[in-house]
């Protein structure tokens, strides 16, 4: 049923406005016979989060340096997809320092990549990190995080591991994000 029949039989059409009328590409595609076939695009941002390339590659071929299996950052639309930013890498900082000194870490890497990206951290929808040990981390986490997004904040969820499984010594938290750009 097309929206004129529906709002026809609710008598909502003089309520409703020339506006509820048109039909949406969808709605013009599905009564042409036509079906939309969606097609993903996405422009990479940036490579890697790191500050050298630390993640995993893949050969390319005797003479060719490895590709990374990762990209940094991927624009879609008005979206930006951040992958995983670790709150410490050796080649930036010598110590590993504790949640708080790697929070902060990671969210400024991360302003830097929306930033670099033609975002900003007002822009950020969703947060999403990794912490290790959170029963002991989340209230230093918390107290670190805070500043760093404007109201409103952002929606933000997080999975917790332990120390052995986030891949690097050291390393106490990881975070990813998704933010909307123009």
């Amino acid at each position: 049923m097309n929206r004129r029949t529906l709002l026809k039989s609710f008598s909502l059409l003089p309520l409703a406005g020339a506006a509820s009328l048109t039909l949406s590409p969808e709605e013009t595609m599905a009564q042409n016979g036509q079906r939309s076939q969606w097609i993903p695009k996405k422009q990479v941002v940036r490579q890697a989060n790191s500050g050298a390339n630390t993640n995993p590659t893949v050969a390319q071929g005797a003479n060719r340096p490895p590709a990374s299996v990762l990209s940094g950052c991927i624009r879609s639309g008005h979206l930006l997809f951040v992958s995983g930013i670790g709150g410490w890498y050796a080649e930036r900082r010598a110590e590993p320092g504790d949640i708080k000194v790697q929070i902060r870490s990671a969210l400024t890497t991360m302003k830097e990549v929306l930033e670099s990206a033609g975002s900003s951290m007002a822009n950020v929808l969703k947060v999403h990190m990794t912490l290790v040990e959170p029963n002991q981390n989340i209230t230093a986490l918390n107290e670190a995080y805070r500043g760093f997004f404007p109201d409103p904040p952002p929606v933000r969820s997080y999975t917790g591991c332990g120390a052995d499984q986030m891949g690097k010594d050291g390393i106490l938290v990881q975070v990813d994000c998704i933010a909307y750009v123009d």
